[in-house]
């Protein structure tokens, strides 16, 4: 099988950290194309970054058909377009922070999200309460990093990641932690071994579960909401 696993954002080095990830834990026989997006922000840290993201990562779904994709990972935790993606992409289109946060309420009965600036905190939140999971949710937290300077090396980005996992730890009182951002996914091992809590990727869960759908043969319903875009 083959997945596109799309970093909206245009930082190409991050996509490669986020391909390099997925392929780390994908199943022998799958093949990981990764993309960077077109014309799109270096990273996305708001709404208006997400918008922006957006008409690129269509266009790159579009051709995924063609290009012979069974199914896509959408590495962002805004979840930008996620809609819009399935309705263009016959395929399982999954989102990073949906399977994350579906990932965690399995393996434990609550988890906090630990995210990259604060004003990342309400979008997640919502997301979160819109996959039905606030209940599970202790809280959103931010590291108070820009994403970008998780490629900078000696900013101390792993750190600030760890000491506030360490925290949300002691004063939320969960029992795992996600990852809130595509481009801490090469970090998981090591901020796993060093806070002995389960700390989940985004990247990589989604990976599997969109293996999982494509191996069971399901696809995107196309009778109801996520149907063909109608062409004006």
């Amino acid at each position: 099988m083959k997945i596109l696993v799309m970093n909206p954002n245009s930082t190409t080095s991050m996509t490669d950290k986020i391909v390099e990830s997925a392929r780390q834990k994908a199943s022998a026989g799958t093949t990981i194309i990764g993309a960077s997006g077109d014309d799109a922000p270096a990273s996305i840290q708001g709404h208006y970054d997400e918008a922006m993201s957006v008409p690129g990562l269509l266009r790159r779904l579009a051709q995924a058909e063609a290009d012979g994709v069974d199914g896509v990972v959408v590495a962002c935790f805004d979840d930008p377009g996620i809609g819009a993606c399935r309705e263009v992409f016959s395929g399982p289109v999954l989102g990073i922070c949906e399977a994350a946060v579906k990932a965690a309420s399995m393996v434990s009965t609550s988890f906090s999200v630990v995210t990259t600036l604060p004003r990342a905190i309400p979008v997640i939140e919502e997301l979160i309460h819109g996959y039905g999971l606030s209940h599970r949710c202790r809280r959103v937290r931010s590291a108070e990093i820009p994403v970008l300077a998780l490629e900078e090396p000696g900013s101390g980005a792993r750190e600030k990641v760890r000491d506030e996992i360490m925290r949300a730890v002691r004063e939320d009182n969960c029992e795992a932690i996600v990852l809130g951002c595509a481009g801490m996914a090469d970090l998981t091992e090591w901020l796993t071994k060093e806070t002995g809590v389960p700390v989940i990727d985004g990247v990589t869960v989604a990976t599997r579960m969109v293996e999982a759908l494509i191996g069971s043969g399901i696809k995107t319903s196309k009778i109801g909401a996520y149907a063909v875009p109608i062409k004006s």
